[in-house]
């Protein structure tokens, strides 16, 4: 009997170095691509908008208000092309809508796919009174006044379902067999959910400074809250990696490894944060708004690293038969 040697499908600097029984890995791998990485960054920024944009909005403030227009249109902005690229990494559209036809609570793809249809409805929604309030604002202030009502009674349910697709992607991946995703999976959706805030409210910042005259105070609050999530989503990290033990070993070593060190801890976290401290004593507004915009798009491009390395992780991890083997004697 031959065996099959697979080592030609591992990455040339992959940290796993043997293969499985006979040759083979003992589980099947994920066969998403670099598409599914888009999905989750751009799905977990327009989750984290809605929220944002339903917090502002319940407010009623004239400034929050704007704040609310301004991440209401990042949300479907953000949502647009998370169909595409799941589409295109499932192969056929006929996949996404077979799993509409049942509601399965036990089954994280199809409640999943649920949640991600329901909040396009509300996103849609809520972007559309939006566009209408712009539209009659200098029009006509009676329906002006009526449109704000249902856009405040949808906030609520828009801001619900935009907390659920920005966390439940991780919670996806930890319902699989992948050693790396599975062994600790009470901490990969509060993973998710922490960088999809900061890298949403980062989006909503950039936003907000181009697109809108600006908005100090609110602007001010937000990177506070982006501060707090990414301190959070640091914590969460570091006690992710460490309770991993030696089955974090794709993540840390590597090329996945220098990403994280370097990409995802050192320029989307530290970074950023250096530059916000920076721009808050800085006393000339351009050199601020520099500083600010620099420390969002880091934040940003620290998060699309962070999912990357994640998912990349999770494919050297299947190919580690000893990863799974710890996993089966556990």
């Amino acid at each position: 009997m031959t065996c099959l040697d697979l080592s030609d499908a591992r990455p040339a600097d992959s940290p796993v170095v043997s293969v499985g029984y006979y040759g083979l890995p003992v589980i099947h791998g994920p066969h998403w691509k670099w598409l599914i990485t888009l999905y989750f960054f751009f799905g977990g920024i327009s989750g984290t908008s809605a929220v944002l944009s339903a917090i502002a909005r319940l407010t009623d403030r004239e400034d929050d208000l704007r704040l609310a227009r301004i991440a209401s249109f990042v949300s479907m902005t953000a949502l647009l092309p998370c169909p595409i690229f799941l589409v295109l990494d499932l192969g056929r559209p006929a996949r996404f809508l077979n799993m509409l036809r049942v509601v399965r609570v036990s089954s994280p793809m199809s409640m999943g796919s649920w949640g991600l249809a329901l909040f396009g409805v509300a996103t849609s929604l809520s972007t559309l009174l939006q566009l209408l309030t712009d539209f009659y604002t200098s029009r006509e202030s009676g329906i002006v006044s009526r449109l704000s009502r249902p856009a405040r009674l949808l906030a609520p349910v828009t801001g619900l379902l935009g907390l659920f697709v920005a966390g439940y992607t991780g919670v996806l991946l930890a319902a699989t067999a992948v050693p790396i995703w599975s062994k600790r999976p009470w901490l990969l959706g509060p993973l998710f959910l922490t960088s999809a805030t900061s890298s949403g409210t980062a989006a909503v910042v950039i936003a907000s400074s181009i697109f809108d005259r600006p908005i100090e105070a609110g602007e001010a609050k937000l990177h506070r809250f982006e501060a707090h999530a990414m301190i959070a989503e640091s914590a969460i990290l570091t006690g992710w990696v460490y309770a991993l033990g030696p089955t974090a070993k794709p993540l840390v070593s590597g090329h996945v490894g220098s990403i994280l060190r370097h990409v995802v801890i050192g320029a989307g976290m530290v970074v950023p944060q250096l530059l916000l401290i920076g721009s808050t004593r800085s006393r000339n507004q351009k050199r601020r708004l520099f500083l600010t915009r620099a420390a969002t798009i880091l934040t940003l491009a620290g998060g699309f690293a962070l999912r990357y390395a994640v998912v990349q992780a999770g494919r050297d991890s299947a190919i580690d038969p000893q990863a799974t083997f710890d996993m089966t004697r556990q």
